[in-house]
């Protein structure tokens, strides 16, 4: 029987990715979504809010939490009480103890709780996570740079405590890296930079160490950036000089691309969840909160001017 599901924030990544990932396995069927607002998907059932799908959870068996992260760990926490399992859209929380705590809950529960990090399961990254399990880093570096203007178009959450700022993105990049190092990463340095008038930093630069390199890792994110999108990571490693490219979308190795087979990130995501909610087993990976968490911990600040969209 399949695992009939509800989407708990019907945005852009829900309508762009968890829907046709749902779509197209036959482990799910799509059952309700929440949205206070249009647009809504014809031919489902819609909600206003999420205690009105709760009032409902009887028919359910999962739900998928894609909502700003700001308010994931409230409705994740109502979701597993009426006995859903539960997927979170990366980042899983705001706190890492928000994430702890549901963890506790699922397990007390006896429901599944799937951590996502779309990235780590995109086929390239799969493939360099492979090329460099049980290697020495000798030099790596994370470079993500995007235009805010073009990715978070007047979405003001994204700007206030508990939104990430530039870190959104970035987390992205430490799932990535937290997925292809053969060691925990360590926040060793970092400078978040601040506009003036905003709550969350526009850029930061960290310095990273593992007990799998051999020289420090340096990692720059930016929102200022104009023109193509560059979020890549370059390793060396083994005589050999990685370049992970398009977001972990495209690996080259000594300049020649190669190859990776796979379903592809929120297709392997719904593949795996699945295999948890049949299994009865959770999926919590809390490596690249904890970065963003240290990173704020542990960084100086410094402020440019103000920011406007």
């Amino acid at each position: 029987m399949a695992i009939r599901i509800a989407i708990v924030g019907y945005g852009k990544i829900a309508r762009d990715q968890h829907v046709p990932a749902i779509a197209d396995n036959t482990d799910f069927t799509l059952a309700a979504v929440v949205s206070p607002r249009a647009p809504r998907p014809a031919g489902v059932r819609c909600f206003a809010d999420t205690e009105g799908l709760l009032g409902q959870a009887a028919e359910l068996d999962a739900a998928a939490v894609c909502t700003p992260p700001g308010v994931r760990y409230g409705i994740a926490r109502a979701a597993l009480e009426a006995g859903l399992h539960v997927l979170l859209e990366k980042p899983p929380g705001v706190t890492v103890g928000e994430v702890e705590e549901l963890a506790r809950l699922a397990a007390e529960r006896k429901r599944s709780l799937f951590t996502t990090w779309h990235a780590q399961h995109n086929p390239a990254v799969t493939r360099l996570a492979d090329a460099l399990a049980g290697q020495r880093i000798q030099a790596m570096r994370i470079a993500w740079r995007e235009d805010v203007r073009k990715w978070h178009p007047g979405q003001q959450w994204i700007w206030q405590p508990g939104g990430f700022g530039v870190f959104d993105p970035g987390i992205n990049a430490f799932s990535i890296a937290s997925r292809i190092v053969p060691g925990a990463l360590l926040v060793r340095g970092a400078e978040l930079v601040f506009p003036a008038n905003r709550q969350m930093p526009i850029a930061a630069e960290l310095e990273l160490a593992s007990p799998a390199a051999d020289a420090p890792i340096g990692c720059t994110l930016d929102w200022r950036h104009q023109g193509q999108e560059c979020w890549d990571i370059h390793v060396e490693s083994g005589g050999r000089r990685y370049l992970l490219s398009e977001g972990g979308g495209r690996l080259e190795i000594d300049g020649a691309k190669v190859a990776a087979e796979g379903a592809g990130e929120y297709p392997s995501l719904y593949r795996r969840f699945a295999e948890l909610v049949q299994t009865g087993q959770s999926d919590i990976d809390l490596q690249p909160l904890r970065i963003t968490a240290d990173a704020f911990l542990s960084g100086r600040r410094s402020t440019t001017s103000a920011f406007d969209d």
